[in-house]
């Protein structure tokens, strides 16, 4: 348990070294070209703690959470859901391989413009494009996870007449975790981006709606303060549930 403990935190140091080094830069690059274009990440601190306190701000944050979960949820269940099911014969991957190439190659842009259409400038316009930007990125882990599993195990299962459900969730759920987990996170970090855009464009709330009001009036530490409060929102969940889910499911890479 001490052992883990120190790695997991040994983990989090690399992290915070690679933030530090982001820091650095930008403070330099603050220096060299002037507030205007880019303040200082103190000044840009100060706006964050501040809208932290504000009742305001944190609604906004709130909205915004809401609907990167509502969609991220979404895509999260029905891309490994289909996923695991397109990826159980040859057939399915065949049916799967034309739509997943027309979800890649539509542009997020492009489904904000439908969303629109369709939905108006409500919640279900951020919620749909979130929801269509990560779900093929979802999808395609859980095939690739089916379509990569040792049929050996699978034979050793079926001679000792282990029942199907647990021959799934005992052989072959460990090994598509593996390839789930780090389409999970991707398709966290394009929601969070997918998800201000869209609110940007359809919404007069959100985290989106204070970007524009901060681009109208060139304030460049709020909108920076704005993005600071995105990226430790996104760190939170990442670090905070997915990554200790991920090395509870993974525990078995260490023969533990």
């Amino acid at each position: 348990m001490i052992r883990r403990c120190f790695a997991y935190l040994w983990s989090g140091w690399g992290s915070i070294a690679s933030l530090l080094l982001l820091l650095a830069a930008w403070q330099w690059a603050s220096e060299h070209y002037g507030e205007l274009v880019l303040p200082a990440p103190l000044d840009s601190l100060r706006l964050l703690l501040g809208m932290l306190s504000d009742s305001q701000a944190l609604e906004a944050m709130r909205i915004t959470a809401g609907r990167v979960l509502a969609g991220y949820l979404l895509a999260l269940l029905a891309g490994s859901l289909l996923g695991i099911l397109a990826g159980m014969t040859v057939t399915g991957v065949l049916l799967a391989r034309p739509i997943l190439t027309l979800l890649m190659g539509v542009p997020p842009i492009a489904w904000l413009v439908l969303a629109l259409i369709w939905f108006g400038s409500g919640h279900g316009t951020p919620v749909f494009t979130v929801f269509i930007a990560g779900f093929p990125l979802i999808f395609i882990g859980a095939l690739q996870g089916m379509r990569t599993r040792d049929p050996r195990l699978d034979d050793m299962a079926r001679s000792l007449r282990l029942p199907a459900w647990q021959r799934f969730v005992d052989v072959h759920l460990p090994h598509v975790l593996s390839y789930l987990f780090p389409a999970w996170i991707t398709a966290l970090g394009m929601a969070w981006k997918v998800v201000v855009m869209a609110e940007l464009l359809s919404t007069p709330d959100g985290v989106g709606a204070a970007l524009a009001s901060a681009q109208s009036q060139l304030d460049t530490a709020a909108t920076l303060a704005w993005v600071a409060a995105l990226v430790l929102l996104l760190l939170a969940l990442e670090y905070l549930v997915l990554e200790p889910i991920k090395r509870s499911t993974e525990r078995w890479r260490q023969g533990t």
